[in-house]
């Protein structure tokens, strides 16, 4: 028997799955997963003001909790890994592009007088205290969700098999049958139904986000060479990867690797993968079948 709940947290639609028995139990655990978003959401939020993470922005010095600490951690070791593709300091180009309040209250055709901005300052973390660059500001929405995502799943786990669903940042613990969670993926004209099992996918693409500025289409995946929304030959990009975090990194990097680097880094590297060009052909690569 499949317990379910849904909410809206961190600017999407939040779905909670456990295959046990309705009972308190159960009904403790989706509690506490369900909190685990509101609690993280309140320290990461960019549009928070109240937020460690706004705090860190404003100040550019931060003695900081567990949470922001290890988050920004994983990300700063994801642009490292990345070779800069993955960058949590294109906050100033998110809001130069428009970015500049939650998404729901974007303008969908507004003017912009803010140039394009740089990315790749500095950030360096010193025992708990985290120091940016003068200049530099830190959007942490994916890796955020990846890892509260990865967090609810944690927690939910202890109660049966589980799967958190933030929008299409999944991830499964266990599996409910002998086949596992099964998770549609959306390619160019179908949808390619996965079986998950202690695994995680992530979705990057410039058809989710998108609304117009300055008579531009723009969208949230900004490229950190240009400072500007990416200009490629891919709309999506699904990964699988072992957590969100990772699965988050990896749909990312790959996006603005474009589709032939994409497919070769998948195959290489063995990471499952599904391209959707701007041609509308899908490409699956990394193994995946």
């Amino acid at each position: 028997m499949i317990q379910h709940r849904s909410f809206r947290a961190m600017g999407t639609e939040v779905g909670l799955f456990l295959a046990a028995g309705s009972g308190p139990a159960a009904e403790a655990a989706l509690d506490s997963a369900e909190r685990e978003f509101e609690r993280v959401e309140a320290l990461l939020s960019r549009f928070r003001a109240e937020s460690e993470l706004s705090a860190l922005n404003r100040e550019g010095r931060l003695e900081a909790g567990d949470d922001l600490l290890a988050v920004v951690d994983l990300a700063l070791d994801a642009r490292a890994r990345t070779g800069g593709r993955f960058d949590p300091t294109v906050h100033d180009a998110l809001v130069a592009a428009g970015y500049d309040r939650t998404f729901e209250e974007i303008a969908p055709d507004g003017a912009s007088e803010r140039p394009a901005a740089q990315c790749g300052g500095g950030v360096r973390i010193s025992g708990r205290t985290i120091e940016l660059e003068p200049g530099t500001h830190l959007d942490l929405g994916g890796i955020g969700k990846g890892y509260t995502v990865d967090r609810a799943a944690a927690i939910l786990s202890s109660a049966g098999p589980a799967l958190v669903d933030a929008g299409g940042d999944i991830a499964a613990q266990g599996r409910p049958d002998a086949l596992g969670w099964r998770v549609g993926i959306e390619t160019a004209k179908a949808t390619l139904t996965l079986a998950l099992e202690d695994a995680a996918i992530a979705t990057s693409g410039r058809d989710r986000r998108h609304w117009r500025s300055d008579g531009e289409e723009r969208h949230h995946l900004i490229d950190p060479s240009t400072g500007r929304p990416a200009q490629g030959d891919l709309v999506r990009v699904t990964v699988v990867a072992p957590t969100a975090v990772e699965a988050e990194v990896l749909a990312k990097s790959l996006f603005l690797a474009g589709e032939h680097v994409a497919t070769a880094e998948a195959e290489i590297r063995r990471i499952p993968a599904v391209l959707v060009t701007s041609d509308g052909r899908t490409v699956i690569a990394g193994g995946l079948a």
